[in-house]
């Protein structure tokens, strides 16, 4: 019933209701399409990270299928490689099912990757690595970005100076290769953009106003804060084998809670935590977040931008989404 149908992917910044507008779709649907959603999130893809990834509930989670969430320990990495070929994977199994697959999520690497195909990169080198973070605890990060800069201005104006992973990634791309990382994006291995876009519809949740998108995410960090956030942080780093480095623990509001957490242990036994700058660090770092993935969603020429500061936004991207499937319809 849905070979003819394209996969229909909700893409849109933090906070922006992406999750709610894919199960109020499926609940539409479903009298006569079932639908099975693709997480497209770097974070969800870790178990026992559940309340700082804002993770679909178990009950949200039961009512429609979901993929692609808790299927990595936090010790360990995942990819858009991995991605690429585990949603191509899920899209066939779900249309084989009689179902409609239905991406959903905020990590733009992934989409990219998934429309683009996969940028054929130099694999990451250890010594490199090391080298680079030992010239960083001298020199500092911003001081890496003006290198950065030097090298491969186009990768450099496009990371904030203290964006540590992007900039380390760069430089190394550069000194392993002696290419600059910006050059790659132009060589590309996988399906063509052409086959992967024709076969999504893409639908964008986008805020007219970006204030009230930073006023959704201070609420969602402060429920986070009220829901235990801190003390899942706790076990995370009571496990002994996790470190700050890890991919995991570089997702936003993580980095700044294990950061608090070391403030915390440095001050000695009794300290407080610092909350509040818990708080203003992670509210800020997903702030950054957002605007990062803002920018990529508008140069995506194909996308159907819905405004999520509206009312009726989940409405209307219901029934755009609709009005797309009809049209698809032989």
């Amino acid at each position: 019933m849905s070979s003819h149908l394209p996969t229909i992917a909700i893409a849109g910044p933090t906070a922006s209701g992406k999750t709610a507008g894919a199960l109020a779709l499926a609940a539409v649907l479903a009298p006569r399409l079932p639908v099975e959603i693709i997480s497209v999130d770097s974070a969800l893809v870790y178990r026992g990270m559940d309340i700082g990834t804002a993770k679909p509930t178990r009950a949200e989670q039961a009512a429609v299928p979901h993929h692609l969430i808790d299927i990595r320990d936090p010790l360990q990495a995942y990819s858009a490689a991995e991605f690429v070929q585990d949603a191509g994977r899920l899209i066939a199994e779900i249309r084989a099912r009689g179902a409609l697959p239905l991406l959903v999520g905020g990590t733009m690497l992934y989409f990219k990757a998934l429309f683009y195909g996969i940028d054929d990169m130099p694999p990451a080198n250890p010594a490199v690595r090391e080298r680079l973070e030992a010239q960083a605890a001298q020199i500092g990060w911003p001081a890496m970005h003006a290198e950065l800069a030097r090298v491969d201005p186009a990768t450099a104006a496009r990371l904030a100076p203290g964006d540590s992973q992007r900039i380390q990634r760069a430089l190394e791309v550069w000194q392993v290769s002696g290419r600059p990382l910006s050059s790659f994006h132009t060589t590309k291995k996988g399906a063509t953009s052409a086959d992967h876009i024709s076969a999504t519809a893409l639908f964008s949740l986008e805020p007219g106003h970006r204030a009230w998108l930073h006023e959704r995410i201070a609420r969602r960090f402060d429920a986070m804060l009220a829901e235990g956030f801190v003390e899942e942080m706790r076990q995370l780093r009571a496990r002994g084998d996790l470190h700050p480095d890890l991919p995991s623990m570089r997702c936003v509001g993580y980095r700044q809670a294990w950061q608090a957490l070391d403030a915390q242990a440095a001050a000695g036994p009794g300290a407080p935590l610092d909350l509040a700058g818990l708080r203003e660090r992670g509210i800020a770092a997903t702030r950054q977040l957002a605007k990062r993935q803002i920018t990529w969603l508008r140069s995506m020429p194909h996308r159907h931008a819905i405004a999520c500061d509206q009312p009726d936004a989940t409405a209307r991207l219901v029934q755009a989404v609709l009005q797309r499937l009809e049209h698809a319809t032989p």
